[in-house]
């Protein structure tokens, strides 16, 4: 028997639940005749975000028809019965309006993407309602590099993954003043690294469906020490003496001193007091044999580097005090010769 006569003497018998189920074969690829199929051209799309609640609309053609929704090839509901065991489902009937007949899907997931069909059942005709449910997932990133430290000149390769519907674009930036950007996409591949390059790099994910998600990886750049700043004061017999040794340097460097040849310890009026990059040699209560030649020596485990500085005291002139004398008295030389060879012509 055809199955479009048997939905109708169903119909006409009052045996609504089979005129249903047996509507709902007509939209199943298996239960079509040779070659009927089903026109999929109107379609309509219904697009929510993961985890929200869909809604699928459907209205029935008067208070006499029957409806039933059906979701690839299983029945959902047929008429207010429900066939699906998923808690998340139900129908929703407007209360301004007693033909609604829509679906609901609570926390709505990837899995319940595709195509739902609402079935229309009356007298006179049967009428499906095509509906395409898409999905979609805000980014997330699931995988990054951990924080890495290396060698300046070494080569770096960071990577970032995530997932979400629409795929996400991957970007990199290195969190600076600056800010600088880099190419999009998974891999950031630095070539010969250097200390200005150090610090925090961040992976961005995004999508069109929420704000960017964002992780950070941290870059630690070890390079050997440079001292950048020695000072000192001269200082009177008797008064404190300050000596200033800036290194920049990581890992942190180490710092001794030397007066000539010879380290120099605390004690005796002699004070050392280190920071990071700095280190202060404090002389209290100078005295004659501690005027000279200091040296600060600032290393880590790259190498080592050291700048000197004179302790001398105040108001003292290096190459001695007659130097400028001679500079008055040879200008009036100058002068008087000058003046010998103008008077001659």
């Amino acid at each position: 028997m055809d199955i479009m006569i048997a939905v109708q003497d169903a119909c006409v018998s009052g045996q609504w639940l089979t005129a249903i189920i047996l509507s709902l074969c007509c939209f199943l690829p298996s239960c079509l005749p040779a070659g009927q199929t089903v026109d999929y051209s109107s379609v309509e799309s219904v697009v929510s975000r993961q985890g929200d609640t869909a809604l699928l609309r459907c209205y029935l053609l008067d208070g006499l028809s029957k409806g039933a929704w059906l979701n690839r090839s299983s029945i959902i509901f047929a008429g207010n019965d429900k066939w699906s065991v998923d808690p998340r489902v139900s129908i929703v009937s407007s209360v301004g309006d007693k033909h609604e007949y829509s679906l609901q899907i609570q926390k709505v997931d990837v899995s319940d993407d595709g195509q739902y069909t609402c079935s229309i059942q009356s007298e006179r005709n049967q009428r499906p309602k095509l509906l395409n449910l898409i999905v979609k997932v805000p980014p997330k990133i699931y995988d990054i590099s951990s924080d890495i430290t290396v060698n300046e000149g070494s080569n770096v390769s960071l990577i970032c993954t995530a997932s979400g519907k629409p795929e996400p674009t991957i970007s990199w930036r290195h969190i600076t003043p600056l800010g600088r950007k880099y190419d999009s996409g998974e891999y950031l591949n630095i070539t010969g690294i250097t200390r200005d390059q150090a610090g925090d790099y961040e992976c961005s994910a995004l999508n069109d469906i929420a704000s960017p998600d964002t992780k950070t990886v941290k870059v630690t750049v070890n390079f050997p020490p440079s001292i950048h700043e020695m000072k000192s004061h001269g200082v009177g017999l008797g008064r404190t003496a300050l000596l200033r040794c800036e290194a920049a340097a990581v890992p942190s460097p180490a710092f001794e001193w030397y007066k000539g040849e010879k380290r120099i310890i605390k004690g005796q009026g002699i004070d050392i007091k280190s920071l990071s990059s700095r280190s202060v040699l404090t002389v209290t209560n100078m005295t004659e044999d501690r005027y000279g030649n200091y040296t600060c020596v600032a290393s880590n485990k790259l190498g080592t580097a050291n700048a000197s500085v004179p302790l001398i005291p105040p108001n003292t002139a290096p190459y001695g005090s007659t130097g400028s004398a001679h500079i008055p008295l040879a200008c009036r030389y100058l002068v008087l010769a000058l003046s010998s060879f103008i008077s001659v012509y």
